[in-house]
Formats: C-alpha cells, sequence, structure tokens
C-alpha cells in the first residue's frame, strides 16, 4: 500500500501563517516515516492560499539524502507547473480536476473544460521534465451545490484523461461525503475498468468514520490512499465546515488490521506527531 501523507492539505486551512522554518523542521520530520510521498507544498497563487506563498523556499531546504520518500507538490494552472518543474526535488505535480463545474470555478477559476486543456498542456511540461502528473477528481461523491454527479460522469472524467496519458488519479470526496458504499462502488467498478490507472483514494472523514472508509477502499483494491497526521486538513475553498484528512495513524491501523503491507517505522511516525504540536498546536 502506498501512503501519501499530506501535510499540505493539513496546513493551507490554517487561519495563521506557519514559519518557514517550523514548516521545514516539520517535513524533514515526515520524510524519515517512511511514506510513499510527501504532499508537501504548493505553487499556487498566494492570495487564494497564503499558507503555501514560501513553497519554494521550503523545498529548497529538505533533506532529501536519508529518504525514500518522494515529493510532490500541487499546481493549478500551467504557470504553477511550470514553476514545479523547475526543482529536480519533485517528482509529481498535483492538479484539481473537478466534477463539479462550480467547484472548478471556485478552486482554479476556470470551467471544466477549460481545466482540461490546461491539464493537456501541464502533462507535457511534466513529460519533459520527468515528473509525473498525479490528477485529483475533486468532488468524485458528489457534490453540495445540487450539480448532476454519477460514478458514471466519475468515469467519463477517467477515461479522457487516460487518454491524455495520465496513469495516476485520485477520486476526492473533498467534504467528507462519501459512503462506504459509494467507495466500494466507484473504486471497484474505476479498477476494474481502466486496470492500468494507479486509482489513489483522496478521502476526507472524521476520526470515527476513517477505519470504515479505509476498510471500503481497501476491499475495493485501492493501493495509494491519502493521510495527514492528526486528521488535520479540509479544502478551505469548499465554503463548507472543513472535513479533515483522514488521520494517518488511524489509516496505519485499520491497513494493518486489514493485512495490508505498510512500510511504516512507528518510533519516527510517533516523533513526527510530537513535532506536528509545533504545526498545528
Amino acid at each position: 500500500m502506498k501512503l501519501i501523507e499530506c501535510p499540505r492539505d493539513a496546513m493551507q486551512g490554517l487561519p495563521n501563517f506557519v514559519p518557514t522554518d517550523v514548516k521545514i523542521n516539520y517535513l524533514n520530520s515526515l520524510l524519515q516515516v517512511g511514506f510513499d510521498t510527501l504532499d508537501f507544498g504548493s505553487f499556487v497563487s498566494p492570495k487564494a492560499i497564503p499558507q503555501m506563498r514560501d513553497t519554494a523556499e521550503v523545498v529548497s531546504q529538505l533533506d532529501m539524502s536519508t529518504t525514500k520518500t518522494k515529493l510532490l507538490a500541487i499546481i493549478a494552472n500551467l504557470r504553477g507547473a511550470e514553476e514545479a518543474a523547475h526543482f529536480d526535488e519533485i517528482s509529481y505535480l498535483g492538479f484539481p480536476l473537478s466534477v463539479s463545474e462550480t467547484f472548478q470555478l471556485k478552486n482554479t477559476n476556470k470551467t471544466i473544460e477549460a481545466a482540461f486543456g490546461e491539464v493537456g498542456e501541464i502533462q507535457n511540461v511534466c513529460v519533459k521534465s520527468n515528473k509525473q502528473l498525479v490528477v485529483y477528481l475533486s468532488m468524485g461523491f458528489g457534490n453540495p451545490y445540487g450539480e448532476a454527479y454519477s460514478p458514471e460522469l466519475v468515469e467519463q472524467f477517467a477515461e479522457r484523461l487516460v487518454g491524455m496519458g495520465i496513469h495516476i488519479i485520485a477520486p476526492s470526496d473533498t467534504i467528507g461525503s462519501s459512503t462506504t458504499d459509494a467507495i466500494k462502488t466507484l473504486f471497484g467498478h474505476l479498477i476494474k475498468r481502466f486496470p492500468e490507472v494507479e486509482f489513489g483514494a483522496h478521502l476526507h472523514a472524521k476520526s470515527s468514520h476513517v477505519p470504515k472508509k479505509v476498510k471500503a477502499a481497501f476491499k475495493a483494491g485501492v493501493k495509494r490512499m491519502d493521510c495527514a497526521v492528526r486528521g488535520f486538513g479540509g479544502c478551505p475553498l469548499a465554503e463548507n465546515e472543513l472535513v479533515g484528512n483522514m488521520a494517518t495513524e488511524l489509516v496505519v491501523g485499520e491497513l494493518r488490521q486489514l493485512g495490508a503491507k505498510v512500510e511504516i517505522d512507528e518510533i519516527k511516525l510517533a516523533q513526527a506527531m510530537l513535532s506536528s504540536q509545533y504545526v498545528f498546536g
């Protein structure tokens, strides 16, 4: 099981700016835990996400010398992709493509069709810079705007992305609205329909709901899962009460109970959890 730790998602909605040195120390502690990937920052407008305005400075001071963990940066447009592509330390660029037109406009100030066009341009940047593009399907389990939604619609998005050469796709419930049945149905169908694609689960959940969501995704065949220490996070642009990420410690515990191979150093994870208090209090 690939675990993607998401401190960027956890930090981006905090009201007070986390000092750059505090970010760096925390991220360096997470790099020692054994995660497959660290979603560490984003190259987006500082007006939209002021918390991430120091990402370029942060990446230059991360210690990659003793870790196997790869870095992922979120980008929202071609300009951000081109900026992120300059950093050899970054392996993945993540782009939020919404199944909801309303949320796509709120999140990246463009329509879905315009976003698909930008995905194509960003994919070209990734190929030229030897990076992989991860596309997150925001509102992948429904939306709070009353817009049409169905698993078949998500499948259509995935089909277009596969045709563009995208091989990592992560449906996200964004507001924590997914049910275990919906998780089983969507991932079970997508994985069977596109066996060549690595589908990730980017789910938000209250702590009491984490185990059953993890179990549902695992049983559906998901082998890539996003999480965040202590369950912090939530999308500040969704205009709803923030629902945190799935807590890393709960995800690891549930996966091990299910018999999944999880290469996490428990001592280093505990140390990172202690370090998190300097970021989140």
